[in-house]
C-alpha cells in the first residue's frame, strides 16, 4: 500500500462489480470490418471537417477530417479503404440521433499512411509535443472526450504542481483500463514520462481501486525506480470521477466555477496516457481503443482493440451475441450509461464499454413514487448538492432555484437513483434540466448578440446622418461665403461706378448693365437657398443683396441719363460691309444652323433617311461656304 495520504470520498454507493465476467482474458484484437462508420463529431467542443471526398482512397491513419477551432480533434481513417459516402449515419448517443460521419468501404490491406513518430521526445519542447498530440486527434478515453491537447496546454500563472493518471475504472462491468494496465505498463509508463516532460509535475500519483490488485502489480512493476506514486484507495462508486479523485488524493475541493488546472492540478485518464504514447514514441493517430464487451447476453465477454468506426453489431457478433438473450444493449456502465437503440452505430473515441444485457441482469425499473423525503439520496452524493431538493425544482422548471442549488455541479453518476426507495430516475430529471437551461441560455446569448447587432447599425446609422448633416452645412456655409463675396464684388463694381465721371460710355453701360444683371442672377439664387434651408446666414445675405442689386440698377440709370444728356462725341463710322462679306457672313450661318439640326437629329436618334438628308444639306451648305472664301481669297 501506498504511504500517500488518502482522503476519504463523501457519499458514494457499492454496486455489484460485476467484473470477472469480462477482465479473466486477455485483451482480443477485433476482426476488421468491412464497412467503417466514423463520425466527425467524437469528442467535446466543434465537430471536424472533412477534407476527403466520396471515391478517395485513403490510408490507414491518413487525416480524413481536421479541427478548425480550440476545443475539437482531427479524426484519421481507422483502415486503408475507398470514401464510399460522407453524411448522417447512426452514432451512439442516449439522443439516437444520426451524425455526420465518414464511411469507409476497408480493403483489407491495412496499408498505412507515413507515420513520423518522435523517439527522442525529451529532445523535443513541449510545444513540439502538444502540436504532435494535437494532429494524433487524442481526446479523453475515459470521460466525455475532451480534447487532450487543450487540457494539456501549459498555463504560465498556474503551473501544474500534481499530474493524476486515473486509473480507478470506478464503474461497475467496465474492465479496459484494468487489462490495459495489465499489459501495457510499460507503454503507459512511457506515456507517463511523456507527460511530465510537457507539464514539469512535482507529484506524479498513479491511483488504482484496491479491486485490481493485478493491474497495481503490473504498474508497480513498470515503475522502473520512478519516482510516480502509485496510489491504491478504496473501491467506492464513483472515485474516478475527476472531482472525486482530486478530493480523495488532495483532500481539495475543486470550486463550481473553477477547473482543476487552476489548482495547479491535472487528471488523465490511462487509455489516454497509452494514447499520447502511440502518438509520439509510434507515430500513430488515435485509431483504435480497448473497449469491454460485457453483459450475460455474450457468450465469450472479454477486453478488444477494435477500430474507431467499427460497428457495434460485428462487436457482439464477435463475443457470441445472443439474440434472445439480449434485453438492453448500453454503452458504458449501468450506472452513467445510456441505452443504445441502433446495432449499425460505431464504437467511438469514448466507447469504453458495450453492455448486452439480459432481463434478469438489468430488469425495468419499477414505477416511480412519489419523494418521501427520506434524505438517502442527500447522503450519496459526492458532489454535496441535495438532490431532493434538484428533483422538486426540476419538475416545475425553476431554473433560478436550479442555479442556485448548482445543478450544474452535478456529475450525473446516478447514485442518487441507485439507493432511491421510490425509484425516481433522478438524472434523467438533471439532465432534461440541464438540456432546457443550456438551450435557454443559448437563446438568450443569442438574443443579447441580436440586440448588440441592433444597436450597434443604430448607432452606426446615426453616426453617418450626423456625418452628413455636418457636410450638409458645411455646404451651406460655403455657398453663403461664395454669395457673400460675389455681393461683396458687386457692391464694389456699383461704387466704382457711382464714382464714375458724368460722361458715360457706351462700354460702361454694357458693363453696369452686366453688373445689374448678376446682382439680379445672385439675388435670385440666394431667395432659392433661403426658401430650402432658411438658415439666419442666409437671410442677411439676401438683404445684402437686395442692396447690392438696387445701387447696380441706380448706377445704371444714372448712368444711361448722364449719357442721354451728355454731348455727343465723334465716334468713327463703321465701314458698311460689302456684298461679298455679307454673303459669306450669311453662308457661315448657314453652315452653323445645318451642322446644329444634324447634331440634334442624331441625339434624338432620327431614321435615316431623315440623317441622310441633313447630311446631303450640310455639305451643300459647306460647299458653297468653301466657294464664297475662294471667292474672297482670289479678290
Amino acid at each position: 500500500m501506498s504511504t500517500w495520504p488518502i482522503h476519504p470520498l463523501r457519499g458514494g454507493v457499492h454496486p455489484a462489480e460485476q467484473k470477472t465476467l469480462s477482465n479473466q482474458t486477455p485483451i482480443q484484437n477485433a476482426p476488421l470490418a468491412q464497412q467503417l462508420i466514423v463520425p466527425l463529431l467524437q469528442h467535446l467542443g466543434s465537430a471536424a471537417e472533412a477534407c476527403v471526398q466520396v471515391g478517395d482512397y485513403v490510408l490507414k491513419g491518413q487525416l480524413i477530417a481536421d479541427s478548425n477551432s480550440f476545443i475539437s480533434a482531427p479524426v484519421h481513417a481507422p483502415s486503408s479503404g475507398t470514401i464510399s459516402s460522407i453524411g448522417p449515419q447512426p452514432y451512439p448517443h442516449a439522443s439516437g440521433q444520426p451524425l455526420e460521419a465518414i464511411v469507409i468501404d476497408t480493403d483489407g490491406l491495412e496499408q498505412w499512411c507515413p507515420l513520423e513518430p518522435i523517439t527522442d521526445f525529451y529532445a523535443a519542447d513541449a510545444a513540439q509535443l502538444l502540436s504532435k498530440i494535437r494532429q494524433a486527434g487524442i481526446s479523453g478515453l475515459g470521460g466525455a472526450g475532451f480534447p487532450t491537447v487543450v487540457k494539456l496546454s501549459p498555463n504560465a500563472e498556474q503551473p501544474i504542481k500534481t499530474l493524476i493518471i486515473n486509473g480507478t475504472e470506478c464503474e461497475p462491468y467496465i474492465t479496459a483500463d484494468d487489462r490495459l494496465m495489465r499489459e501495457k505498463a510499460s507503454q503507459l509508463m512511457l506515456g507517463i514520462d511523456i507527460l511530465v516532460h510537457i507539464l514539469q509535475p512535482e507529484h506524479v500519483l498513479i491511483a488504482i481501486e484496491d479491486n485490481k490488485p493485478e493491474a497495481i502489480a503490473s504498474v508497480r512493476q513498470a515503475l522502473n525506480n520512478r519516482s510516480y506514486q502509485v496510489v491504491v484507495i478504496p473501491t467506492i462508486y464513483p472515485s474516478g470521477g475527476e472531482r472525486q479523485l482530486i478530493q480523495i488524493l488532495t483532500g481539495q475541493e475543486v470550486p463550481s466555477a473553477q477547473l482543476p488546472a487552476q489548482l495547479g492540478i491535472l487528471c488523465q485518464n490511462v487509455g489516454t496516457v497509452v494514447a499520447v504514447h502511440d502518438a509520439i514514441i509510434e507515430g500513430k493517430p488515435l485509431i483504435s481503443r480497448i473497449t469491454t464487451l460485457t453483459g450475460q447476453a455474450l457468450q465469450k465477454p472479454m477486453n478488444v482493440e477494435c477500430l474507431i468506426g467499427t460497428p457495434v453489431i460485428e462487436l457482439l457478433t464477435f463475443a457470441g451475441l445472443q439474440h434472445e438473450q439480449l434485453n438492453r444493449l448500453i454503452v458504458g456502465g449501468p450506472m452513467m450509461g445510456f441505452t443504445l437503440t441502433s446495432l449499425a452505430a460505431p464504437v467511438i473515441k469514448t466507447t469504453n464499454c458495450l453492455l448486452a444485457a439480459t432481463a434478469a441482469e438489468l430488469p425495468a425499473p419499477p414505477v416511480a413514487m412519489p419523494c418521501i423525503r427520506c434524505g438517502d439520496c442527500a447522503q450519496v452524493c459526492p458532489a454535496n448538492l441535495l438532490p431532493q431538493q434538484l428533483h422538486f425544482y426540476a419538475l416545475g422548471d425553476d431554473h433560478a432555484q436550479l442555479q442556485a442549488h448548482h445543478l450544474f455541479d452535478c456529475i450525473e453518476c446516478g447514485a442518487c437513483a441507485y439507493v432511491c426507495p421510490s425509484s425516481i430516475p433522478l438524472v434523467q430529471y438533471y439532465r432534461a434540466a440541464k438540456a432546457d437551461m443550456r438551450e435557454q441560455a443559448q437563446k438568450l446569448a443569442k438574443a443579447e448578440h441580436a440586440k448588440e447587432r441592433f444597436e450597434f447599425r443604430q448607432e452606426r446609422l446615426r453616426l453617418e446622418a450626423e456625418r452628413k448633416e455636418a457636410e450638409r452645412k458645411a455646404r451651406a456655409e460655403r455657398l453663403a461665403r461664395s454669395k457673400a463675396e460675389q455681393a461683396k464684388k458687386a457692391a464694389q463694381a456699383n461704387n466704382a461706378t457711382e464714382h464714375a465721371p458724368a460722361g458715360t460710355s457706351d462700354d460702361d453701360i454694357k458693363r453696369l448693365k452686366i453688373a445689374a444683371s448678376m446682382a439680379q442672377v445672385a439675388l435670385r439664387k440666394a431667395e432659392k437657398q433661403l426658401e430650402i434651408h432658411g438658415t439666419d446666414a442666409l437671410k442677411e445675405q439676401v438683404e445684402q443683396l437686395k442692396t447690392n442689386a438696387a445701387h447696380a440698377q441706380q448706377a445704371l440709370a444714372a448712368a444711361t441719363s448722364s449719357a442721354s444728356t451728355a454731348p455727343a462725341t465723334d465716334k468713327p463710322a463703321k465701314p458698311e460691309p460689302s456684298a461679298a462679306e455679307q454673303a459669306l457672313k450669311k453662308a457661315k450661318i448657314d453652315v452653323a444652323m445645318k451642322r446644329a439640326a444634324l447634331r440634334k437629329a442624331e441625339r434624338s436618334e432620327a431614321d435615316a433617311a431623315t440623317l441622310a438628308a441633313l447630311q446631303a444639306e450640310l455639305s451643300q451648305a459647306e460647299q458653297s461656304l468653301a466657294q464664297l472664301n475662294q471667292s474672297s481669297a482670289s479678290a
